[in-house]
């Protein structure tokens, strides 16, 4: 995906759910709270923002999972892989960006949740750097 495409696509690692967007070039930045880490498997999540009126999923539906009382995240439901993160009441979607087709065209403009940071993360060194908002 480049930032001047304007249908970007992707996919969980089995091909079972496959999701197209449509829109401008996307928003992408790191995330190192923990809520993101566990379910990526990963010391941070890189996550990319999409329209969800702009989202489509030609082949499957991703399976719901409710991870705390703020957001709904989606995953494969045959093999697991993590595909989206959605806040409640929120017009965007954060797409995780292992799932894209092309991540090598995104470019993660910030970090989020820094106070969960890794130490040795070391990652988009002088971005902006923003701590978790979000509290239950």
């Amino acid at each position: 995906m480049t930032s001047d495409q304007e249908k970007w696509t992707g996919g969980c690692l089995c091909g079972g759910c496959r999701y197209e967007s449509q829109g401008g070039p996307p928003h992408s930045g790191y995330c190192h709270c923990d809520m993101c880490k566990r379910p990526t498997g990963g010391p941070f999540a890189v996550l990319v923002q999409a329209r969800l009126s702009g989202l489509v999923w030609p082949t499957g539906k991703p399976s719901l999972y409710r991870s705390s009382p703020i957001p709904t995240r989606g995953l494969c439901a045959d093999r697991g892989t993590s595909l989206f993160l959605r806040y409640d009441g929120d017009e965007l979607i954060r797409l995780t960006a292992g799932s894209l087709d092309h991540p090598e065209g995104i470019r993660p403009a910030g970090h989020y949740g820094v106070e969960s940071r890794l130490r040795w993360a070391e990652c988009g060194p002088g971005l902006p750097e923003e701590e978790t908002q979000e509290r239950w």
